[in-house]
């Protein structure tokens, strides 16, 4: 999960910094629904997003969507785990990648090769942390993606990233010209309010543990969605 992806991200810190930012103020975690990957979370959202600014030396950075279990990335990590054959064999791309849960997921899953595609430098360097946590080898870009086309991933990954208008809009039409070259799509979401439900097709659904911190509830019902173009 990220931010508009046009935010500028922050630039004070090394990426050694980050890295070591991230270590102190997470914990390896088993994730909720999806036990097998664990992850570098936080425990709550705020405290760390001032102490994010704090150490990067300036206000206005993306939220620290890094360091939480999202649904969306749940359920669509819960779902390329258990129907392997959607990525086993094939590249992969992960946008908006938050954590790296779906990247993660994707090449435990048999991938040939996966992508973690965030624009926040914090998310890649917890990415890194989380894939070597894992076990696995995946790449972490920083460069904006939402401009192309997702190639030459043969299968295209997205979650959480409909809960703004303007994002939504960018990530829609980078799917749609995902779909349009020949590449298998699939979006994890809660039903947020900029997905637009009549175009896709629920592939399953899932009651999926959230940090209340996060969502005001324990449990978010959560589907996998592809896309009907």
């Amino acid at each position: 999960m990220t931010e508009d992806m046009g935010a500028a991200p922050a630039q004070a810190m090394t990426p050694a910094a980050i890295s070591q930012f991230i270590l102190a103020h997470t914990r390896p975690t088993a994730t909720g629904f999806v036990p097998e990957i664990r992850l570098h979370l936080a425990a709550e959202p705020l405290g760390l997003w001032e102490m994010t600014e704090r150490a990067a030396g300036r206000a206005g950075l993306p939220p620290p969507f890094w360091a939480f279990a999202w649904a969306g990335g749940q359920a669509l990590a819960r779902y390329v785990l258990d129907h392997r054959e959607v990525v086993e064999g094939r590249r992969v791309i992960d946008v908006g990648t938050g954590s790296g849960l779906v990247a993660i997921a994707a090449a435990l899953a048999g991938a040939a090769a996966s992508t973690a595609s965030d624009i926040d430098p914090f998310a890649v360097a917890a990415v890194t942390l989380n894939a070597a946590a894992n076990g696995v080898a995946l790449t972490a870009l920083a460069p904006d993606a939402l401009d192309g086309d997702g190639a030459p991933a043969e299968v295209v990954l997205a979650a959480d990233v409909c809960y703004e208008k303007v994002l939504a809009g960018r990530v829609l039409r980078f799917l749609r010209r995902a779909r349009a070259r020949g590449a298998a799509v699939l979006m994890g979401d809660l039903g947020r309010s900029y997905l637009p439900r009549s175009a896709f097709t629920e592939l399953a659904v899932y009651d999926v543990p959230v940090p209340r911190a996060l969502e005001d509830t324990d449990i978010k019902r959560t589907a996998v969605w592809e896309p009907k173009w």
